[in-house]
């Protein structure tokens, strides 16, 4: 059996207690370094030590172990020289470890077997390959060539805690003790009061578990020491006397901490009663008086939105405040409804009427908290809108009042329609003021204020007369916008006229001066005989008919864009350049259209000669009246060919000609052509009547 402790305040210094030597006395081990050893901490670490064995193992005597392998000669027979002044009585036997090299003999004159007597007990140098001679090799470690499995660092551990545990133990016994008598003393004598600062200098939780953990690691080290062999081993003496001792302590506690539980449960009751007491007065004494004062004073809704803002921020921080009173009063409940649930009929009258009494008064200020709050949202609401559409009327006046200066009809339309846009949404917000200003003043009128435990209604009667105010003048520029929209919206019309007007006589010039285009260039045939050239005057007087009636419509547009400006009193707006260039496409196809007239009727006449001298009643004329019509025929026909070589001359000066040079070739060839024909009739009749005369005078 092992017991193996280290000496925790000098780690070079450790002592080592081994048990059973051969017979059955303990065995101390003192490992020895290269380091310098303090005798005097090995003399503390001995006595400590030597306290642990109960007197009845002591009373077999030690067996103790230097390993002087790693350490000098001189540190050895110090340390031996030393057991004699600390444990002569109980020392029987010290092994001294020697190193394989043995020390000088120089150093080693002195024989320890010589000085047994002086030195109280025996000791021999043996080889830690010869310790089992003495010990049995189940009671050796492995660094001494043993079988036995130890954990000095586990012992140290479980001592440390034993010896913590019994202290906390002892002492935390006698406080409960104290305590309790001192409770129990307390219920006896109700007038005398609690001493509730007296607490337990340790944690009983903490010492309990600590204790338990104590006993299971002894209960198992118990176990394995009698279930293993060979190299196991098993508790001594000391540790199996220590689990009663550890049983005993932990009922103990257990029994004072079960009392001291219900001495504080007591306690806690007692003071959490009263806590509430007096947190439950606190919180109803603040919520009536200042919390309430606060809500009083603070009833405006403002006249714009920065100062809606202004309220709702001091609201927050009103609002802020409660809250904090709020939680406590939650709080309150919560560890109210705990007592309420433990059932201790004697507290409970009185928690139920905290209860109820701290209920009606927080529920009453968070009542008027949240009317507040939807008064105000709603007075901001109110004033945004209010603002929005003070902005869209601002917005609509200043359409209405500026100069319309549109380029063209679509430009108006475009106006016009976002005129109407807008006086459509100044309407919609209008609606909608109305509507947030009614949810206003119905909040407003349900508000009650918490005054000596009454509800007071509040006067609103400014805060009523300034929305019905906002309302009305809003109302009233909106309604001059509606008119101003009116005069407007008739005078744009007036101006879509204007344009169209001055369109359609841009159109009436465009059509004109196409009708002179077509004239010239594709109005050029003249007729191979005289009904087809009637034909073409009757046409062209149609085509004439035409042309001026569309010059007349664009004049009656010049005169009512004359007659809109005027109404418009546009005095910088007239018909511009159209009227001239009407006046100027006229002209020029009035020109054109008498030529055209002077060219057909020259032709028609032309084409009349021809056909009277190529007619079968020609022989019926006179040779006078013939002798005319080829006169006739021939000056015709030269006058209209050189009439197809003239340009149009227009009044300004310049000149167009009719068709192309192939087309006014073309008919020039055609009426060459015909007086050919008639010139060469001209001639077979002359032939004729020539030989006719022969005849007669033959």
């Amino acid at each position: 059996m092992w017991l193996r402790a280290r000496c925790w305040f000098l780690l070079p210094v450790r002592a080592i207690y081994v048990c059973k030597d051969r017979r059955s006395g303990l065995i101390l081990t003192i490992p020895l370094c290269t380091e310098q050893t303090s005798m005097e901490e090995l003399s503390s670490t001995l006595d400590y030590l030597l306290g642990i064995p109960s007197d009845k193992c002591k009373a077999r005597g030690f067996t103790v172990i230097v390993d002087g392998r790693k350490s000098q000669w001189n540190i050895v027979k110090t340390v031996v020289l030393m057991l004699q002044n600390v444990i002569p009585a109980e020392v029987s036997l010290v092994c001294v470890v020697k190193p394989d090299e043995f020390w000088d003999k120089k150093v080693t004159h002195f024989c320890f077997w010589k000085e047994k007597d002086r030195l109280g007990f025996e000791v021999i140098l043996v080889s830690a390959n010869k310790l089992t001679r003495y010990i049995e090799p189940c009671q050796l470690t492995d660094e001494f060539g043993g079988s036995l499995v130890y954990d000095h660092m586990d012992w140290v551990n479980k001592r440390l805690v034993f010896e913590k545990f019994t202290k906390e133990s002892t002492s935390l016994l006698d406080e409960l003790v104290v305590i309790n008598e001192s409770e129990k003393s307390n219920q006896l004598d109700k007038e005398r009061p609690p001493d509730c600062n007296f607490l337990p200098s340790f944690d009983p939780e903490t010492v309990l578990q600590t204790g338990h953990e104590l006993l299971s690691e002894l209960q198992q080290r118990r176990f394995n020491g009698s279930e293993g062999g060979g190299g196991a081993w098993s508790p001594m003496d000391d540790e199996l006397l220590a689990q009663p001792q550890v049983m005993k302590l932990l009922d103990s506690l257990r029994e004072q901490y079960t009392k001291y539980q219900e001495v504080c449960r007591q306690r806690s009751k007692r003071s959490q009663l009263e806590e509430i007491q007096t947190k439950v007065m606190q919180v109803v004494n603040w919520l009536e008086g200042p919390g309430t004062e606060q809500l009083r004073t603070q009833w405006g809704i403002g006249d714009s939105i920065r100062a809606s803002q202004a309220l709702q921020q001091k609201h927050e921080e009103i609002e802020s405040q409660h809250s904090e009173w709020f939680a406590v009063y939650v709080e309150l409940n919560q560890q109210i409804a705990a007592l309420l649930s433990a059932g201790d009929e004697e507290d409970l009258v009185e928690l139920k009427g905290l209860q109820q009494q701290l209920s009606d008064v927080c529920y009453r200020q968070a009542s008027q908290l949240e009317s507040r709050q939807n008064v105000l949202q709603s007075a901001h609401e109110f004033h945004s809108t209010a603002q929005d559409l003070s902005q869209q009327l601002d917005g609509l006046l200043g359409m209405l009042c500026a100069d319309v200066a549109p380029a063209d009809g679509a430009a108006i339309q475009q106006t016009l329609k976002h005129l109407e846009e807008k006086l459509k949404s100044v309407e919609g917000a209008l609606a909608g003021l109305r509507e947030k200003g009614q949810v206003l003043m119905d909040q407003m009128s349900n508000q009650t204020s918490w005054s000596y435990g009454k509800d007071v209604p509040i006067e609103n009667k400014e805060n009523i007369d300034h929305i019905q105010g906002v309302m009305e003048d809003m109302q009233l520029r909106k309604q001059r916008c509606e008119d101003m929209v009116d005069v407007r919206r008739l005078k744009m019309l007036q101006m879509v006229q204007l344009f169209k007007c001055e369109e359609d006589a841009s159109q009436a010039v465009e059509w004109l001066g196409e009708l002179l285009d077509a004239l010239l260039k594709t109005h050029i045939r003249l007729g191979d005989d005289s009904l087809e050239t009637k034909v073409l005057l009757e046409k062209h007087k149609k085509f004439v008919d035409v042309a001026q009636s569309t010059y007349d419509y664009g004049r009656q547009l010049l005169q009512a864009t004359v007659v809109l400006c005027q109404s418009l009193r546009c005095t910088t707006r007239s018909s511009g350049d159209t009227l001239p260039r009407l006046n100027r496409v006229w002209k020029q196809f009035t020109v054109t259209s008498e030529e055209r007239v002077h060219r057909l009727e020259m032709a028609c006449s032309f084409h009349t000669a021809a056909e009277k001298v190529a007619s079968p009643d020609q022989g019926n004329l006179s040779a006078e009246v013939e002798q005319e019509t080829y006169e006739e025929v021939e000056m015709v026909g030269k006058a209209l060919l050189d009439r197809l070589t003239v340009p149009v001359i227009f009044p300004d000066g310049s000149e167009q000609y009719f068709g192309s040079p192939g087309d006014m070739a073309s008919s020039a060839e055609h009426i060459r052509d015909k007086m050919k024909l008639v010139e060469d009739r001209k001639l077979t009749l002359h032939e004729e009547d020539e030989e006719e005369e022969d005849i007669d005078t033959g």
